[in-house]
Formats: C-alpha cells, structure tokens, sequence
C-alpha cells in the first residue's frame, strides 16, 4: 500500500529530514504513480488532487497480512493486517456482517470527528490485532494512520524534495523517494493532519525524536520514542463536530 499527501495535507514531523537526503519530487509528472504501478501491475490507484494520492495492490502481498481498501463517503482507507476483535468493533460501531477492517477503521474516524466521547487514543488501543492503516477525509482534508504496539506489520514514512509525506509497506519505495529522510513509522503510535504524531499507548507522555545513523554514519530520519519525564498538558473532552476533531487533534 501507498499514500502520499502534500504538507498542507499532512506535514511529517521535522525531525524525518535528513540534511543530505537525496530525495526526488514524488508527485511531480506523476513519478510516484508511474512507479508503483510499475512494480505492482494492475495496482489500484485514488487521485486525491492537490492533496496527493493513494494506491494498493493485492500482488506480493503476505497472506496473514492481507491488504485491504475502504471508502464511505468520501473517506478512504488503505488498510494492511487483520483484527481480532473484529466482531465486537461490529457490534460497538453498528456495522453489519459484511463489514471489514477498512470499513471499521472508517466508522471509527467517523466517530471520532463527528460525535465520539472518547479520546483518539482510548479508539485506537481498542483496535486488537496486527495492523497498519492509512486514512484519508476528502471533505476535511485530514489524515488518520497508526500501527499497532508490535509493529507487526512493515509500515515506513518519510518526505520527499518537496516535503510531501509518504507512507508505505514498501521500503524500496521509501528510500527511492525519500532517499535517507525516512523511518519505521513508530509503532503504538498514529498520527492526525493536526495533532500530529503521539502514542495510543503513552497518550499523556510527548514523544522525542532519535537521530538514524546508517552504517556510512550519515543521518537517515528519526525514530520517536516516548520520553518518560515529559506529559503532555491535557486537553479538552471534545464534543460534537469536524471542528473538534480538527481543532484537538
């Protein structure tokens, strides 16, 4: 699976920039595009505008990671693993049978950002199982993604010349994009367009980047680890609307 998203979109974390990293223009004449679907021959692919892009493809894929795509209006999702509480988020989200984990993922942003009570963290930790997602709202233009407390599933970000943030399974693709401003997106983490990075499992504690060295000794993006000793200043219950979401969050 792949994403990428301008930095009006989602802006990564400064800490992902390599000084010398050699990166291209992902989005430019479509040199991304072009390239995944190179690699992945009848690859699907989302055209999210000025915003960016999205693409999957079920080639190469492992099957007890299996990757799947969502949309429920206007809200996407790429979804890559499985959920063992599956059912129980059925019956919590009041989805029907037929409801996969993209569809989940969806109907639990939707809470969130329209009339959730709970906290985006307590709604990620309740999610069970070995994942990786990727969510995209079309009507607000905010991001979602996480990756559950084991980093089961090989999930990379990373930015490009233009600071455009890109994610994917895909290693290769990161490095040919990115060149050495990327990372292993952190594990029991997610990240919103406005909130930024912070962890589901630590969620009162801030998150401090630690400098990538590779074995030329040059810097290749950061690592975030929870820093004990910093909490984060809590912050309002949100209630009620896109607003909330995008203004919290």
């Amino acid at each position: 699976m792949l994403a990428v998203f301008d930095k009006s979109v989602a802006k990564g974390p400064e800490a992902l920039q390599s000084p010398q990293s050699g990166a291209v223009s992902a989005m430019k004449d479509g040199f991304l595009s072009n390239h995944f679907v190179s690699l992945n021959p009848g690859a699907v692919t989302v055209n999210l505008g000025s915003a960016g892009l999205m693409a999957y493809s079920v080639s190469k894929q492992n099957p007890l990671l299996p990757r799947l795509f969502a949309v429920v209006d206007n809200i996407f999702c790429l979804f890559q693993g499985h959920i063992d509480n599956i059912a129980l988020l059925k019956q919590q989200y009041g989805l029907n049978k037929t409801a996969n984990e993209g569809t989940i993922v969806i109907e639990a942003y939707r809470t969130l950002r329209d009339r959730g009570p709970y906290p985006v963290d307590q709604v990620v930790r309740d999610i069970q199982g070995k994942f990786a997602f990727i969510l995209y709202d079309c009507s607000s233009k905010a991001t979602f993604f996480a990756a559950d407390a084991d980093g089961s599933v090989p999930f990379f970000w990373g930015t490009d010349a233009e600071e455009c943030l890109i994610l994917s399974d895909d290693v290769d693709i990161i490095k040919k994009m990115c060149g050495k401003s990327f990372a292993p997106f952190p594990k029991g983490c997610f990240f919103t367009s406005s909130g930024g990075l912070r962890s589901y499992e630590h969620p009162l504690h801030e998150l401090k980047p630690v400098p990538r060295v590779d074995s030329s000794g040059q810097v290749c993006g950061a690592t975030f680890k929870v820093d004990s000793e910093t909490k984060k200043e809590s912050s309002m219950p949100r209630v009620g609307s896109a607003a909330n979401w995008s203004s919290n969050y």
